[in-house]
């Protein structure tokens, strides 16, 4: 049997779309169950047999609660993806072309964690700080007001011309520590895409052991620079301009701003951030992750 975790709020409140192309897909044995309503998933796991399987229908922000969630679980079941948020920058990293389920275990396996204004948790993609969080920041302001689907690409170029203030960045990866003025940018990612299909980091390969993150820094430039240099993240050709783009990779990165600005955790915003830390592999989290559905972006 199919276990089909679904969630009503991915995809701009289309979420529940999914049931009915599962059905489709996956036939008369299924059990569908609202994200919302699983409070144990020990329990559930617990009961299931070896020949059932798990199928996550939603998009990142499904996933990373998912992952959360079974924090220090050990699953046996085989665990499936099916796309239905509107980034799915998961899916477009490992799996660009598969329009069915995308088998998740391997995936799921030793994430790395963030930790910032004193919560841990794990991430799938990336952690964005910079525009990139401030996006977010507006997109779910707007989200809140409107049904129509937030442009993020016009929030970005909004921002870099008139509202966003790049800032004085430190970081420090494995321990050597640099500076950078007029930082854009400074996500440290898991995967190659974020931000709904951006190619922030080209060279990234989640699987790749031993395990290192990237840390992608947009620094240097002014305004209308960076603004022609902007969609080339698209398709991962920002790392032309060594100027401006600086890569380093590690296991452990901090990275702190010198103003407080949004920060997003494959696509959940958290405000007000000054520093942030991420480790590969690191242990589990001392705290479980919130039991909340996430709302996508």
């Amino acid at each position: 049997m199919y276990h089909v975790f679904y969630n009503p709020l991915s995809g701009n409140g289309h979420g529940a779309d999914c049931v009915e192309k599962l059905k489709e897909l996956l036939g008369a044995d299924v059990k569908f169950t609202d994200v919302r309503d699983v409070k144990d998933y020990a329990s559930y796991f617990a009961a299931l047999t070896e020949n059932d399987s798990v199928v996550v229908a939603g998009g990142d922000g499904t996933l990373n609660h998912f992952v959360n969630d079974v924090e220090g679980l050990t699953i046996r079941n085989n665990v499936y993806l099916f796309t239905g948020g509107t980034g799915n920058d998961f899916k477009n990293d490992v799996a660009p072309n598969e329009e069915g389920l995308i088998r998740l275990n391997d995936y799921i396996k030793d994430l790395p964690i963030v930790e910032v204004k004193g919560m841990t948790r794990r991430f799938i993609n990336g952690i964005g700080y910079g525009i990139d969080g401030y996006c977010c920041e507006v997109g779910d302001e707007l989200a809140k007001k409107s049904d129509k689907p937030v442009n993020y690409a016009g929030i970005a170029i909004k921002g870099l011309l008139f509202h966003y203030k790049p800032t004085h960045a430190t970081v420090t990866v494995d321990g050597e520590t640099r500076e950078f003025d007029r930082v854009w940018l400074a996500p440290s990612m898991n995967g190659r895409f974020y931000g709904g299909g951006m190619n922030i980091a080209p060279s990234q390969d989640r699987l790749a052991q031993p395990k290192t993150l990237s840390l992608v820094v947009f620094h240097g430039s002014g305004k209308l620079k960076t603004l022609m240099i902007f969609p080339s993240i698209f398709k991962g050709e920002h790392i032309k301009h060594e100027k401006q783009i600086t890569i380093l990779k590690g296991r452990d990165i901090t990275v702190a701003f010198d103003r407080p600005v949004a920060l997003q955790i494959d696509g959940e915003t958290v405000l007000g951030v000054t520093e942030y830390t991420v480790h590969a592999n690191a242990p589990a989290p001392a705290a479980p992750a919130s039991e909340a559905a996430p709302a996508e972006v």
